[in-house]
C-alpha cells in the first residue's frame, strides 16, 4: 500500500473515529438527506452539523449536491471500499462478517424507523 492510500484511510478512520460522524453516515445509508435532516436529532448547531459533513466529505464518504439553497447529502460507499478491503486483508472480517453487519445495520434503522411512528 503506498503513502497516499494510508492517508486517504487515515481521513476514512478517522472521519469514522466520531460518534457523531459515523450516526450522520448510518442515517444516509436509508437514503439521502438535507443537512437540516441530518442535523435534526442532534442537539447541534447546523454549523456544527456542517463542520462533520465537511471531515466526511474530505474522507471521501459523502457528497453533497446543492440545488438552490437545499444541499442533499449521499454517501458514498465507494469511500468504505478501501477501508473494508484493509480490514479484510487485517484477517478481521470475512464475507459472513459483513452479511452480519449488514443485517444488525437493518436492524438498527428498522427500530429507529418503529420508534419514529
Amino acid at each position: 500500500m503506498d503513502a497516499h492510500s494510508h492517508a486517504d484511510l487515515d481521513l476514512v478512520f478517522a472521519a469514522l473515529a466520531d460518534p457523531t460522524r459515523r450516526e450522520i453516515v448510518t442515517t444516509l445509508f436509508a437514503g439521502d438527506r438535507t443537512v437540516g435532516e441530518l442535523a435534526e436529532p442532534f442537539d447541534l448547531s447546523l454549523a456544527a452539523i456542517s463542520k462533520h459533513i465537511a471531515v466526511l466529505v474530505r474522507a471521501g464518504l459523502v457528497a453533497q449536491v446543492r440545488s438552490g439553497r437545499r444541499v442533499t447529502c449521499r454517501v458514498l460507499p465507494d469511500g468504505l471500499r478501501a477501508a473494508g478491503i484493509w480490514l479484510q486483508g487485517a484477517g478481521g472480517f470475512d464475507v459472513d462478517d459483513y452479511d452480519a453487519l449488514e443485517r444488525l445495520l437493518a436492524a438498527v434503522m428498522a427500530s429507529e424507523a418503529a420508534g419514529e411512528s
